[in-house]
């Protein structure tokens, strides 16, 4: 994962999703650096490890996938022009006139030629003999930080003839190197930040070092500081005025794993692992202040839309507020980080509730959105995922089945009732004295459950649908008819007779990828699966058809609709607001 900052964007290689292989670039507008926003993106279809922006174009270090060329004049919308697929593990990247130089794992250097955009070509390479992980250009030379064999200077006077002319074995893995004046400063893991004097590429010697508390992974150099980005031990600022002797000055604890860094003028760009991209105030090296930041990785898992605010269950982040009153904008206002992994949401009143796996029920209190507080909970054996609200009760589904929790108290809440659905339960939705539960595995019958709730304290199955072998991930309910998000796409489902639901219709996807969510909105449905959002048309249920739709970032997992707008909740890309394609 690296960054590189080019006027007023930041352009981040965000490695790939969690649970996917897929990656890619990430390009995010960094002109106000309290306030960064994503612009634009391209999904490079490998790990990107590393990148650098030229001109109009952004080179992407993409592991197996080798160099990527994407053309970023449309920050917007940058698209893929060319590639060139080395024969390594492409981990680092770095342009000087018209090469690329690419740090290709166990492959060393290779030099390719992108005076032609559209159809880079490789003019030579040297093998350096390790784990070609970083790589920096100074004049003729090029100083690759070669994993266990140290740094190696290679002298690229010559693109096609590359060859070695010095090295130095540094006491741990280099993972990264940047190079200012006579000095080569290598990020070296467990031994930190390294110091070599490269006045003599033959011979290069090293002055002095830090032993930073992390594993370092990225170096970046400014005047008389370097910044290292320490892994779990986030971003230090060493002082490299006396290279003999660097000192460290301050630090940031970035919240993620700081995997690369970049400097432009008083800040500093952190690739963050999952924690996305952190802007870093540093114009005080002994006191850097964190002023902005854009997560490009949450794991959001669930949403809800109430007024201007949506409401994102966001994994172990918990509940995160995010304002859309601009949906073209979204902006995070506030946030509670829940003790367990938020999975579910449902907002009432001046409440969002959220089903916490492995916490229970947490009870928000969110009349002020930008400062979001617990005021109870509810925790159980069961890991929750999923809520819905009705009056003064919660329903709850978890592993188990349904959980009743009375909520008239919710400084308070108090478990009253529940059923065992025999199966693990993933949506519910209740309407009037019923509770509808989408359950994903278990015995025969139990896709759709149908709970008598009249009685909160003793829940009684009243009916269900057997879609065997087929399992339900979620449902909503309209009317006289339960909408229900099955592996391969949708089911109607006829409860006007609690008693005994009949399918009325259905819709089967096409490519296959598993059905996450549903949401409803007048005549139509908004089903969310593993790379889209689809629009169905269910003005006649016996007949649903495909009405529009949009390709989603991230994995989608849940969905609202709120006007013209549908939230996607997808995974590892956060909140996503998409206006569907060809909507009635």
């Amino acid at each position: 994962m690296g960054v590189a900052v080019s006027g007023n964007y930041a352009y981040v290689a965000i490695g790939s999703s969690q649970g996917s292989t897929c990656g890619g670039l990430s390009i995010i507008e960094v002109s106000d650096p309290a306030n960064p926003q994503r612009v634009g993106g391209y999904d490079t279809h490998g790990y990107a490890d590393g990148v650098a922006v030229s001109g109009n174009y952004a080179y992407v270090a993409n592991s197996g996938a080798g160099l990527q060329v994407i053309d970023i004049s449309n920050p917007a919308n940058p698209q893929r022009v060319g590639g060139y697929d080395t024969s390594g593990s492409a981990g680092g990247v770095v342009v000087s006139g018209n090469y690329a130089y690419v740090a290709d794992g166990s492959a060393g250097l290779q030099v390719i030629d992108i005076s032609n955009p559209v159809n880079p070509q490789r003019v030579g390479g040297y093998d350096t003999g390790g784990e070609a992980q970083g790589v920096a250009v100074s004049g003729n030379f090029a100083y690759v930080a070669d994993g266990g064999a140290g740094l190696q200077v290679i002298d690229v006077s010559s693109p096609t003839n590359p060859r070695r002319v010095g090295a130095y074995r540094t006491m741990e893995w280099a993972r990264g190197v940047a190079v200012s004046g006579n000095y080569a400063y290598v990020a070296a893991a467990e031994a930190g930040l390294q110091v070599i004097d490269v006045s003599n590429p033959a011979n290069p010697q090293r002055v002095g070092g830090y032993d930073t508390s992390g594993v370092a992974q990225g170096v970046a150099v400014s005047g008389n500081y370097a910044y290292v980005a320490d892994g779990y031990a986030d971003l230090q600022v060493i002082d490299i005025s006396n290279p003999a002797d660097p000192r460290r000055v301050g630090g940031y604890d970035t919240s993620g794993v700081a995997n690369g860094v970049a400097v432009s003028g008083n800040y500093t760009y952190v690739a963050d692992e999952y924690a996305g991209l952190q802007v870093i105030d540093v114009s005080n090296p002994a006191n850097p202040q964190r002023v902005g930041g854009y997560d490009t990785s949450a794991e959001a898992m669930d949403v809800t839309v109430s007024g201007d605010y949506a409401y994102v269950a966001d994994g172990e982040a918990g509940l995160q507020v995010i304002d859309v009153s601009n949906p073209a904008n979204p902006q995070r206002v506030g946030g509670y980080d829940t003790s367990g992994e938020a999975q579910g949401v449902a907002v009432s009143g001046n409440y969002a509730y959220v089903a916490d796996e492995g916490a229970g029920l947490q009870v928000i209190d969110v009349s002020n959105p930008a400062n979001p507080q617990r005021v109870g909970g509810c925790d159980w054996s069961g890991q929750a995922s999923g809520v819905a609200v009705s009056g003064n009760y919660a329903y709850v589904v978890d592993w188990t089945g349904l959980q009743v929790i009375d909520v008239s108290n919710r400084a308070n809440p108090q478990g009253v009732g529940g059923y065992d659905t025999s199966g693990e339960a993933r949506g519910v939705a209740v309407s009037g004295n019923y509770a509808y539960v989408a359950a994903y595995v278990g015995d025969v019958g139990n896709a759709l459950q149908v709970i008598d709730v009249s009685s909160p304290t003793n829940p009684q199955r009243v009916g269900g649908y057997d879609m065997s072998p087929c399992r339900a991930t979620d449902i909503a309910v309209s009317g006289n008819y339960a909408y229900l998000a099955w592996e391969e796409g949708l089911q109607v489902i006829d409860i006007s007779n609690p008693a005994n639901p009949q399918r009325m219709g259905g819709y089967r996807k096409s490519p296959y990828w598993t059905t996450t969510g549903v949401a409803l909105s007048g005549n139509y449905a908004y089903v969310t699966d593993w790379r889209s959002l689809r629009v169905i048309d269910i003005s006649n249920p016996a007949n649903p058809r495909q009405a529009g739709g949009c390709a989603a970032s991230g994995s989608p997992r849940g969905v609202a609709v709120s006007g013209s707008y549908a939230y996607v909740a997808a995974g590892e890309a956060g909140l996503q607001g998409d206006r569907p394609l060809e909507v009635g």
